[in-house]
């Protein structure tokens, strides 16, 4: 029979992940952003690729193509970014994950 969480762990894990509620992206967000700033990769600033959404601004969405592109990779980079920023989040107060 396993032991029961101590307090002081519990509290640590939902510390932890009311961290990760605050930061975590929605793909429904991500796809407005997208929708109204496209062209100018705004969805991608908003997701933190900082780079690529400079790049997008100055070629217009690399002519309209990165942009028809990033419509169809946005709900797997939504799950990268969440799944970084849970881990990072989970790693940074101590909380192993299974």
């Amino acid at each position: 029979m396993s032991e029961p969480m101590p307090e002081w762990e519990r509290y640590r894990i939902l510390r932890a992940e009311s961290e990760f509620a605050a930061v975590r992206k929605e793909p429904r967000t991500v796809f407005l952003i997208w929708a109204v700033t496209g062209l100018l990769g705004g969805h991608r600033f908003y997701l933190g690729d900082t780079a690529r959404s400079i790049a997008m601004l100055f070629t217009l969405g690399g002519l309209g193509l990165w942009t028809i592109a990033d419509a169809f990779c946005i709900p797997n980079r939504v799950r990268t970014v969440n799944a970084r920023r849970r881990a990072d989040i989970m790693a940074r107060h101590g909380v192993l994950e299974s």
